[in-house]
């Protein structure tokens, strides 16, 4: 059974020979295992890893496309830039890490009214080459392939920080309404082009984290009234189109997850363990409804102790298995301090007990 056959198979929870695997690492991970002489500094990890996805993220959703991001300020650590979207952010050189937010020019209303008129589908946001050759490689080694990008949640935080559009949603839903039909407006809109010439993937992959840690960001009654209506509509477009949908969501979404699957979501990742996220109790209440991706500590791999591993996946992958609709993966991304040995067996664990 190929990749692509497998999780086509795991999104509609049908039976396959074994639980799917993929993974995301940090950047400096695979730059600590090509120094180590482990993988190659550029290799694609899906391929040598064998994992059962791939994925692309062709667009380019920065609202001033042709603005040239101004160095405000730099350290030996670190280096503070002005970005397109009117956004001074923070970024650490030395390893990957959420950039600090330091300010934003789009903090209301009337401010986002000067960067509404640049974000409309346009040919040099979307990269045609990349997609077209993750896809042909994709493809070519029989893994499932998404196409990857943000929904509206994790539009708008970046041109507007999360304290402005969280106030936002409180204080003036109309404001926060009309970014959200222009973002799904330009997300749809770029999809249909990039689509149209270049042929559609397997499925699609949107980025929306929407909680933190032990709560989301927002309610459910918020979420019902601002943010389902795009979802809904961005995962019908796929769904009119055979694409099922793997939304990621970082933190505690447990109470937005009605809302989710009622919007149509197939597949939820990363059920992020330390923010809150049970993946046994989200299986037995969700699964036969929702696919799972994710929701193994990933602490457990921090320690490069392999009965920590085992402990977390013996506990977990026998239930959560059942249905098949799990697939392997981390609550998070792997970083530099798991050695590659580490994350070697715990993929070889992993699929052992995940045989069908």
């Amino acid at each position: 059974m190929t990749g692509k056959e497998r999780i086509s198979r795991q999104l509609k929870r049908q039976s396959v020979d074994r639980i799917g695997v993929y993974e995301a690492f940090w950047e400096d991970t695979q730059e600590k295992w090509a120094a180590q002489g482990h993988v190659g500094l550029n290799e694609n990890l899906d391929e040598h890893f064998g994992f059962d996805i791939s994925i692309c993220s062709p667009f380019n959703l920065v609202a001033d496309i042709d603005f040239v991001p101004q160095v405000l300020d730099e350290t030996e650590d670190t280096i503070l830039k002005l970005d397109g979207n009117g956004a001074k952010l923070r970024r650490h050189k030395k390893h990957s890490s959420t950039p600090e937010h330091v300010g934003f020019t789009v903090t209301d209303r009337e401010s986002w009214e000067a960067y509404k008129p640049l974000l409309v589908p346009d040919e040099r946001r979307i990269d045609f080459e990349g997609y077209a050759r993750a896809k042909e490689a994709a493809d070519k080694a029989g893994r499932f392939f998404c196409w990857a990008g943000v929904n509206v949640f994790e539009c708008m935080h970046p041109i507007t920080g999360h304290e402005n559009m969280l106030i936002g949603m409180a204080d003036d839903p109309e404001w926060l309404e009309d970014m959200i039909k222009t973002y799904s407006d330009l997300t749809l809109g770029l999809q249909e082009i990039l689509f149209a010439r270049e042929g559609q993937p397997d499925g699609i992959w949107y980025w929306e984290d929407m909680g933190f840690k032990e709560r989301p960001f927002f309610s459910p009654r918020m979420y019902k009234e601002l943010i389902f209506p795009a979802h809904q509509r961005t995962i019908a477009f796929a769904h009119e189109r055979g694409m099922p949908v793997i939304m990621h969501s970082c933190g505690y979404v447990e109470p937005l997850l009605p809302g989710m699957v009622e919007a149509g979501i197939d597949c939820l990742q990363v059920l992020e363990v330390k923010a809150g996220m049970d993946l046994i109790k989200i299986y037995k209440d969700w699964g036969d409804r929702l696919s799972l991706m994710g929701g193994i500590d990933v602490r457990t791999l921090y320690s490069n102790d392999k009965k920590i591993i085992d402990a977390e996946l013996e506990k977990k992958i026998p239930i959560v298995k059942q249905n098949n609709g799990f697939i392997l993966h981390s609550d998070h991304s792997i970083p530099y301090t798991v050695d590659y040995d580490t994350y070697r067996y715990f993929i070889k664990k992993g699929l052992e007990l995940g045989t069908y």
